[in-house]
């Protein structure tokens, strides 16, 4: 005797998505929490922390967007 618990039905990529986004969520917060700690101990570097926050901010941003594309390449 044979019992289907659950079905999964439809595209899941969107769920692979979300969790793709857990990454680059989590390192946008940890940039700009250790940029914050920066600018409060050294706030005459302000232009240089400023500038590598950018920096990081587009890297995590990037994998954000590989992750939103990679489920269309690959369906």
């Amino acid at each position: 005797m044979s019992q289907t618990l659950a079905a999964v039905t439809g595209s899941i990529s969107s769920v692979g998505y979300g969790l793709a986004a857990i990454g680059p969520g989590v390192g946008v917060g940890i940039i700009f929490g250790n940029g914050t700690q920066a600018l409060a101990r050294q706030p005459e570097a302000a232009g240089l922390i400023r500038a590598n926050q950018i920096l990081g901010f587009a890297f995590c941003e990037a994998l954000a967007l590989i992750g939103l594309v990679m489920p269309f390449v690959y369906s």
